[in-house]
């Protein structure tokens, strides 16, 4: 059976080497765990979308829960799923840094990445505009 889980998290060390850490981890673990995904980045915040069995994306999520990097961890949307949304993604990245604030203004109060103020499902439809619209990064 296959799941999709969407959490949010602050990260503790916000330099870009400390992120691209995390990435790079996720990019060669995810793989031989059948998990594929996306993750944003920005003002310190992750946002990420993990999908694949159910045991291996749990045991995902327990091990960022537990994970020093990561504070404040808030599982946003978990559901069953039909079919995956990144399943050419071991691991893409948004590219805040390049993206237009009124995508983000148009999913919050801010022109912010802050999925702890809105629902998993604004958080999601957040993540399928970017996708759409071409702001992500490191597709594999």
């Amino acid at each position: 059976m296959l799941v999709r889980l969407l959490y949010a998290s602050r990260v503790l060390d916000k330099r870009p080497e400390a992120i691209d850490a995390i990435l790079a981890q996720s990019r060669q673990y995810n793989p031989t765990c059948g998990i594929t995904g996306i993750l944003c980045y920005g003002g310190g915040i992750f946002l990420q979308a993990i999908e694949g069995g159910r045991m291996p994306v749990n045991e995902l999520y327990g091990h960022i829960q537990r994970d020093p990097r990561h504070t404040e961890v808030a599982l946003l949307l978990y559901e069953e799923i039909t079919e995956r949304r990144f399943s050419g993604w071991t691991m893409g990245q948004v590219n805040l840094q390049k993206l237009n604030h009124s995508i983000l203004l148009k999913y919050s109060e801010k022109p912010e990445l802050d999925p702890y103020s809105v629902s998993g499902q604004v958080s999601m439809a957040l993540l399928e505009e970017l996708m759409a619209t071409a702001a992500i990064i490191g597709r594999s």
